[in-house]
């Protein structure tokens, strides 16, 4: 799976929004997700002329969800950046 790739795979069809950057079934965090998707095709501009994408994560207890690129936690982009 490309987390990149330009179109959507169908297992984005059935995500929630998660108003906490977790799963909203288990909390697992962004970083234990089995599959990713970012997209990238359509980002939105915050008032702040910043860019944020909708993050896609098919968690390992098989829930999907969503969040905003701006909401994921400074310790998440730490820890992956990291590896």
């Amino acid at each position: 799976m490309d987390a990149f790739a330009p179109i959507a795979p169908e297992w984005t069809n059935q995500a929630v929004h998660a108003h906490q950057f977790c799963c909203p079934s288990c909390h697992a965090s962004s970083l234990e997700a089995v599959k990713v998707w970012i997209n990238r095709r359509s980002p939105v501009i915050t008032p702040d002329n910043r860019r944020k994408w909708q993050e896609f994560y098919h968690c390992q207890c098989s829930c999907v969800w969503w969040g905003w690129s701006s909401d994921r936690p400074p310790a998440d982009i730490q820890h992956s950046s990291s590896q």
